[in-house]
């Protein structure tokens, strides 16, 4: 992975674009059309009878002889959740699975530096307790700590545990896996989200072997999580067959995101993490 100290200077710079117009009650850095009490300000109005003579900029009093109050821009805070998958099957590849760890633990960084409210949890059968923070000062913490997970013990399936996970008053919820569970399991998942209002980006990380084997000859297959073994011998036709469906299966996963209104991104292992996140993310209008 790249140098994190670099990474981290640039994400110091990032916002995500959540499209979501709904917000929560707190102060945050992000400016809605309301006017409020922040401290960033659009333009100024004269000063009329019941406002607060402490918002009389008396600069420019002092250029007009007249009073003039700031309209200050209500900026208040999202609530965003980003939801890890940390099963076996995630984890068995390291390549991918420090792939999946970094691009949660940027996100999570950019979450906290734009001042929005984070709820991360790293999703298995282990019971891991999830992390509810505000504010920049915990950004970088945050992004170490994401980097280090190290869940040993074997898991169940993501999306059965994750919906034990989900926290319903979101504006955005994140999820991070590899989006290899039947197709049907993540319909009823994304159709729950919507249901809560919320907008979702299926972020899919693949190792490149998941997506193009190169194996041959005579091999043992062993389920992580279930520990079931099948022999199979790889030729060309059954790894062309493979191919064809991951293919297919990816583009069924897209389609679903699309049809309940989530944002769809494939990444690879064999990809430079800062490519993904300020190429595939930047392209796609989710970072800016």
């Amino acid at each position: 992975m790249n140098n994190q100290h670099a990474l981290i200077s640039k994400l110091q710079k990032k916002r995500l674009m959540v499209k979501t117009k709904k917000r929560g009650f707190h102060k945050g850095t992000r400016q809605s059309s309301k006017f409020g009490s922040s401290l960033e300000f659009s333009d100024f109005r004269a000063y009329q009878p019941g406002d607060d003579v402490r918002q009389i900029d008396w600069n420019v009093y002092g250029r007009t002889q007249k009073h003039y109050i700031k309209r200050y821009l209500d900026e208040q805070e999202l609530s965003i959740a980003i939801y890890l998958d940390a099963t076996s099957s995630m984890r068995k590849i390291n390549k991918k699975w420090e792939l999946a760890k970094y691009i949660g633990a940027a996100l999570s960084f950019i979450v906290l530096n734009s001042e929005d409210r984070l709820f991360f949890t790293s999703v298995s059968s282990m019971g891991v307790q999830p992390v509810k923070r505000k504010g920049a000062v915990y950004s970088r913490r945050t992004f170490l700590e994401i980097l280090q997970l190290d869940e040993a013990e074997r898991t169940g399936d993501f999306i059965k545990n994750l919906n034990q996970s989900i926290v319903k008053k979101q504006q955005l919820s994140i999820i991070i896996t590899d989006g290899l569970e039947p197709l049907n399991e993540i319909e009823n998942l994304l159709k729950k989200l919507a249901a809560y209002k919320q907008e979702v980006w299926f972020i899919q990380v693949l190792s490149a072997e998941e997506i193009s084997p190169q194996f041959s000859g005579d091999m043992k297959l062993i389920d992580v999580e279930t520990d079931s073994i099948v022999n199979v011998s790889m030729s060309p036709s059954i790894l062309a067959e493979y191919e064809k469906r991951i293919l297919e299966h990816n583009r069924n996963l897209k389609a679903i995101c699309r049809k309940f209104g989530g944002q769809y991104l494939l990444a690879s292992d064999n990809r430079d993490i800062q490519s993904i996140l300020f190429h595939d993310f930047s392209g796609k209008g989710l970072i800016n």
